[in-house]
């Protein structure tokens, strides 16, 4: 158990990191995507493309169509036949020959007839006769069963309804018969002949089946390693053909379980190592971020979400996925931390996103270029116009990098998709959306952003007003002290708003015991006269500490209690240490010292100077410039010399700037004017 606490801060981040390499790899889209956009009669703009595996080339969908019909259009027709209809046929002639009717024929007339009647139903019943045609050509060849046995015949061997009663009329022609005698025959002819043979369609349609399944759905190879398509060759034709071949197998492959294994090992490689690169980043580069766990969880909680929501809008449609803000994710951390930890994430995002966008060259660099204008765009988040100024930008961004690639893979911008301008704009209005995400992340993460900060230096706050009432001094020293220590943050390149913000916040512990601090004795009496110089130094130093009690209560941001904490370091309180050593040479300095800690940022160290100077500033009798020269020279080499600084990222040529621009407003605050000569 001591070595899992010892090692717990490690194995958060790494079960951390495993849960979001395995949750981001969860929700890559399942298809397999051919990662070429393509369209016809366009060029091919990607590096020429070989063939990854042998693969047969898909007929084209009208030329399989057409093949299909010509099978259909072939197939041979399956006909039934009844032989018993053919007898019973004759059997009825027989019997109207043999009646009455027929009696007023003589021997001569009667032969004819009954001879030429034979031949008619000889003739119809030569192959059969259907009362049933089909729409079939003369030439079709056709299949009747007999007895189990089929046999091969023309569609034209078959007798039809609209050849039957101009045989039958003309048959009788050359037999002489009274008009009477003719009409009663060939009535009688037309009621008695039945039709013995029919279509058999269950059988055909069964036979058709069978043969267009033996239809090859391909023809030819392309073997592996062969050239499918050069850069720069139009996609028609055959080229276009394979591609679309290409595209399907790689849509319809069936992954073996060795296969899909390794193919899930790579991600989880690739993923795992992006996200391994940011927590080194921040290891590196941002440790008091990477101690902090919630704000890690709130780093890796912004790329996931980013992730998911690409990964959903590829499965559902993937035109869309320039709707997606993705470059809400570098404005929320630049917002929160700063810029460079902001670029460094949307970095990584993107790379894991091009896992699973197509054209990712393209996405790359729009996303690229975007996130970079978002980066360099005004730190100010908090002014509406600011952000309106950014989204446009990136509007321009994405629309000006389109239009090049259009360019370039086209040879011209005729014919260019205007709805994707549009995604672009809903893009950039999604984004709009960053105000209400920032209050809430928060509201849930406990975190302080520039807008919070602004609301935060409103001078008609709560925990201000109070301040103003019970030590008005100290609040005007406060403001003098934010003003100051604002200017130096804007020369330098710190976060002026935090400055500011911690500025007025600094001294909120003198509130416990204002009239100790020469800024709030009005009334000329000071109560450190009646005080040993150790209970003087202990109210002096305690007021840190009381500070910190009371940003607790007013839930003041952590962000800003560290300039409470920090803004006197380890510093000596110098006057009653002083004062002490005259009574006792042997006093001890951790009495008169401030428990820290030293400054540890820019924004910190800034105000620590502009406290120490400001203050000291009010000791000066008659200032001129000189005199202001040299208390900002030695108090500032003094805090040099101690250290304070050492954990802070400030260099040499930031505190000379810092000198210059604190001599310059404190010579505009006692209104010093050049000195002319008389």
């Amino acid at each position: 158990m001591k070595t899992l606490y010892r090692y717990q801060n490690i194995i958060y981040r790494i079960v951390l990191l495993c849960f979001c390499t395995a949750l981001t790899v969860y929700v890559f889209p399942n298809n397999n995507r051919f990662k070429y956009d393509y369209k016809q009669g366009e060029p091919w703009d990607y590096e020429t493309l070989y063939a990854p595996f042998t693969f047969p080339i898909e007929k084209d969908e009208k030329s399989l169509i057409a093949e299909k019909q010509d099978v259909t259009n072939s197939s041979p027709r399956y006909f039934k036949i009844d032989t018993s209809i053919k007898d019973g046929v004759f059997e009825k002639w027989k019997a109207i020959q043999s009646g009455k009717s027929l009696d007023s024929l003589n021997q001569q007339q009667f032969q004819s007839l009954r001879t030429e009647v034979q031949s008619v139903l000889s003739t119809i019943y030569k192959i059969g006769y259907t009362d049933n045609p089909i729409d079939l050509e003369e030439s079709h060849p056709i299949f009747i069963e007999y007895d189990n046995e089929l046999v091969t015949y023309k569609y034209s061997d078959l007798f039809k309804p609209v050849d039957l009663g101009e045989l039958i009329r003309s048959s009788f022609d050359s037999i002489d018969l009274n008009p009477v005698t003719k009409k009663y025959i060939t009535t009688a002819l037309l009621r008695i002949i039945e039709p013995n043979v029919s279509y058999d369609k269950q059988l055909t349609e069964i036979t058709i089946k069978e043969e267009l399944s033996k239809i090859m759905t391909t023809r030819g190879l392309v073997y592996e390693g062969a050239r499918v398509i050069a850069q720069g060759e139009i996609v028609e034709g055959e080229k276009l053909q394979i591609l679309n071949t290409l595209n399907n197998t790689y849509k319809s492959q069936t992954w073996t379980e060795s296969q899909y294994t390794w193919k899930l090992s790579g991600y989880i490689i690739l993923v795992g190592m992006a996200y391994s690169m940011l927590l080194l980043f921040l290891w590196r580069y941002r440790p008091v971020l990477y101690d902090n766990f919630r704000k890690i969880f709130f780093i890796f909680f912004n790329i996931i979400v980013v992730v998911i929501l690409t990964a959903t809008i590829v499965n559902i449609n993937v035109k869309y996925i320039y709707v997606v803000p993705v470059c809400m994710l570098p404005l929320i951390l630049k917002a929160f931390f700063d810029a460079r930890l902001g670029l460094f994430s949307h970095v990584v995002t993107i790379f894991i996103l091009s896992f699973i966008v197509p054209n990712s060259d393209e996405y790359l660099f729009l996303q690229m270029m975007a996130g970079i204008v978002t980066i360099l765009s005004n730190n100010e988040i908090y002014k509406r116009a600011n952000l309106f100024i950014t989204v446009a930008q990136i509007i321009g961004i994405y629309f000006l990098s389109y239009f090049a690639f259009y360019a370039i893979n086209q040879g011209g911008v005729t014919g260019w998709e205007w709805g994707r301008i549009g995604y672009f704009v809903l893009c950039g209005l999604a984004m709009l959306f960053v105000w209400p995400l920032i209050y809430i992340f928060e509201k849930i993460f406990g975190l302080v952003s520039d807008v919070s900060l602004l609301e935060l230096s409103d001078t008609n706050s709560k925990l201000l007003k109070e301040l103003s009432n019970k030590a008005p001094g100290t609040f005007h020293h406060s403001l003098n002290v934010a003003n100051i220590a604002e200017t130096v943050a804007n020369e330098i390149g710190a976060n002026a708003m935090l400055v500011r913000v911690g500025a007025l916040y600094h001294d909120i512990g003198k509130m416990s015991n204002p009239t100790y601090f020469t800024e709030n004795q009005g009334s000329g009496i000071n109560p450190h006269d009646d005080l040993d110089p150790e209970d003087s130094a202990r109210i002096i130093i305690d007021h840190t500490l009381n500070g910190i009690e009371i940003a607790r209560k007013y839930n003041l941001p952590d962000r800003i209690i560290d300039f409470i904490r920090t803004h006197h370091g380890d510093s000596l309180v110098y006057y009653f240490y002083s004062k002490a050593k005259e009574e006792n040479p042997d006093v001890s300095k951790e009495n008169f010292t401030y428990p820290g800690p030293k400054p540890f940022s820019q924004e910190t160290a800034i105000l620590m100077i502009a406290d120490s100077v400001e203050a000291a500033s009010k000791s000066i009798q008659n200032p001129t410039s000189f005199k202001i020269d040299s208390l900002v020279n030695k108090i500032i080499d003094g805090q040099v010399n101690n250290s304070q600084f050492i954990n802070a990222n400030i260099t040499f040529k930031q505190i000379e700037i810092i000198k210059a621009v604190i001599k310059k407003k404190l010579a505009s605050i006692y209104h010093l004017r050049i000195e002319y000569p008389e």
